[in-house]
């Protein structure tokens, strides 16, 4: 295979991952990064002693991490420290009550029965369904195939339909679970790759049981160690990181790209690989005059999703009621979602994940304290929030939450750092539309085919990586858009050499 110059825009986890499978191949690989440290959305906050993943903050499937390593011929192990979490978390409900998240199936049972003795029953028979539609994801590698033809998503559709994956992952989950505790136990996880439990696809119930036999991991020093893992592996292979450099345009001529203009100069490529956020890559560095497909009124006309409001605290104190992973609800689940989603509005109420890293990992944190990370779900910038007027007032109604309803004693007096993260900071810091966290929504009609593929349709050596393309957000889906896009770069690269040689 002839070697070819290969741009890549963006160094989140899904551009890392294509330049390091790509560079792999032989190819002479740039990647260009607008700030001033790579990462994405998986970057690093220090301050004060204390450390904080900004982004992505427990690693699933870590075979997915290693099939990275792999691709370059090196061992995931060289490069990480991970530890398996137990339990993976610790889920407090409206009335008090906990149920603790683990892989062991009797003591989540024994749990479960103390709320409802047959949803303990249903439990075999409903991780039995998150297996199958696993083995079709993930086993059988349909996550890492471009979905670029229909006749891939209708090949899928027989299975699809059987495993009832076409429903809504709340919709599946209640025919096997009564208890209000159960059923958002088992259809939340839509919310981690920014998608709607009541509306995201039940094909998404795959994560379960991923969870259960892959386990949920902590790798040292946080999610940013797999970054600058991933960082070494590449450069190690002879690529080269260009950072503080934005992606001003991708030039096109006679439909192909040509090149990249950053801020410091043109970038030539025989390829070019977009990390970035999907709408900002067509509307902002592509001319509207190469652009039939995804013209600006489509790009508008897709559902974006959720956003989120962080807080980043350091604090100099412990709580032993929170594990490493802690989610804290509100007593309404679809009301709090629709709000979310559909209404766009700052409820009153709120559910939150709390992320304490420094539980695992002392490193974290100063000796005595926690780095402690506090997301809650907000609707996007379709909300019309003032965040820069409201951010301080709703940081003291989450603060005031934790330390009196909660029962977090003395929170506020004891933190020492504080920053906030809005959804007008995701749109700043990573040019992300709407202010979405996840990019391009996960519903039905913009999943598998649906969603954006991982070859432009517009520019013929053009691909995409990230959130918005298949399979979608999340670490996992995340990487498993990179190997998708590696299949499609070797199908092009095929096909171009049989139209070589027959021209």
């Amino acid at each position: 295979m002839k070697t070819k110059k290969i741009v890549v825009i963006g160094a989140g986890f899904g551009g890392l991952a294509s330049a390091i499978r790509l560079q792999a191949r032989g190819h002479h690989v740039t990647i260009l990064e607008k700030r001033e440290k790579v990462g994405g959305k998986a970057y690093q906050l220090k301050k004060a002693g204390y450390t904080f993943d900004m982004g992505p903050s427990l690693i699933t499937e870590p075979k997915i991490i290693e099939d990275v390593f792999k691709s370059a011929g090196k061992k995931m192990e060289d490069y990480l420290d991970l530890t398996l979490l137990d339990p993976y978390y610790r889920i407090f409900f409206h009335d008090n009550s906990y149920i603790d998240y683990s892989s062991d199936s009797e003591f989540m049972k024994e749990q479960m029965r103390k709320f409802n003795p047959k949803d303990a029953e249903n439990y075999d028979s409903f991780m039995d369904l998150s297996k199958q539609l696993h083995k079709a994801v993930i086993t059988d590698e349909l996550g890492s195939e471009p979905f670029s033809k229909i006749s891939t998503m209708l090949s899928f559709l027989p299975q699809a339909i059987k495993l009832n994956a076409l429903s809504s992952a709340y919709g599946v989950v209640k025919k096997f679970f009564k208890d209000f505790r159960h059923q958002f136990l088992f259809s939340f996880h839509p919310l981690f790759i920014g998608g709607n439990p009541f509306k995201a696809p039940a094909l998404y119930l795959m994560i379960p049981y991923m969870e259960k036999e892959g386990g949920v991991w902590y790798a040292k020093g946080g999610m940013y160690s797999v970054v600058e893992a991933f960082v070494k592996v590449f450069e190690e292979l002879g690529g080269t990181i260009e950072t503080n450099s934005a992606a001003d345009s991708i030039q096109v001529e006679n439909g192909r790209a040509v090149g990249v203009r950053s801020s410091k100069r043109v970038f030539p490529a025989d390829m070019v690989v977009s990390n970035a956020d999907f709408k900002h890559t067509y509307d902002d560095l592509i001319e509207s005059k190469h652009r039939k497909k995804w013209s600006p009124q489509k790009l508008e006309k897709l559902d974006y999703s959720m956003s989120a409001f962080i807080l980043y605290l350091g604090v100099k104190k412990k709580y032993s009621k929170l594990k490493h992973h802690t989610l804290v609800l509100s007593e309404r689940y679809k009301g709090l979602i629709d709000d979310i989603f559909v209404n766009n509005v700052l409820p009153d109420d709120q559910s939150m994940y709390l992320h304490m890293p420094s539980i695992t990992d002392p490193t974290m944190a100063p000796e005595g304290c926690e780095s402690m990370y506090v997301l809650i779900p907000v609707s996007n910038m379709d909300a019309g929030i003032e965040w820069d007027e409201v951010k301080e007032n709703y940081s003291k109604q989450i603060l005031n939450f934790l330390e009196h309803d909660f029962k977090l004693e003395g929170l506020q007096d004891s933190i020492e750092v504080m920053e906030i993260f809005t959804p007008k900071d995701f749109a700043k810091t990573q040019n992300a539309y709407k202010g979405s966290a996840w990019g391009v929504e996960p519903t039905l009609l913009q999943s598998a085919y649906f969603r954006p593929h991982n070859q432009s349709e517009d520019i013929e050596n053009m691909f995409l990586v990230g959130a918005s393309t298949h399979p979608g957000a999340g670490v996992p889906g995340v990487l498993l858009t990179a190997e998708a896009t590696e299949k499609a770069i070797i199908n092009y690269l095929k096909e171009t050499k049989i139209k070589t040689k027959s021209a």
